[in-house]
């Protein structure tokens, strides 16, 4: 069994005129929403045996927030291949993952993330696969589980959507 999450940075910083857009860091909301998804994470055993990181500074900055949640450090990569990746470019990211990891996190961007998402569940929780198609907001993590025994084994439509949370719903669960 292998398990992908895949986490969209947290809420960006656009006020900076004429910054890169690799260079965009994260907002005050996103630096609220990404270690409370990263505790959600810790709380419900979603640890990740790597996490293969975007280059971008918001998603530098969204994982240096949520990994502190974690009680042992998480191998982290920096991989600029994630960074505006097309579907077919995450999905060979994902096919190279080594075979001893079996729970690889994914931090990125959309399109790319919900549409990878997309490709690969044939599956699992109905309202969660509709919450999915109609929006992947920043921070918001999706969780697919694949019976497969190697990633470069891992095909469109083969994963089951364990959830989909999202800060909103998690602000939500708290209240």
């Amino acid at each position: 069994m292998r398990r992908l999450m895949l986490l969209r940075h947290a809420k960006s910083d656009w006020s900076r005129t004429g910054a890169r857009d690799r260079d965009r860091t994260l907002a005050a909301r996103g630096r609220e929403a990404a270690p409370i998804v990263g505790a959600y994470m810790a709380q419900h055993g979603l640890t990740p045996d790597v996490a293969k990181v975007s280059t971008a500074q918001r998603t530098r900055q969204t994982w240096e927030l949520a990994a502190p949640a974690f009680h042992d450090a998480v191998a982290t990569a920096y991989d600029d291949r994630i960074y505006e990746a097309s579907t077919a470019t995450l999905l060979t990211v994902v096919r190279e993952t080594p075979v001893g990891v079996h729970s690889l996190l994914l931090v990125g961007h959309n399109p790319g993330l919900q549409e990878l998402a997309q490709l690969l569940i044939g599956g699992g929780d109905a309202d969660a696969r509709l919450a999915l198609l109609e929006k992947f907001p920043t921070a918001a993590l999706a969780v697919i589980d694949f019976r497969v025994d190697r990633w470069s084994n891992i095909e469109p439509h083969g994963g089951q959507l364990d959830r989909f949370v999202t800060p909103r719903s998690l602000r939500a669960c708290a209240d």
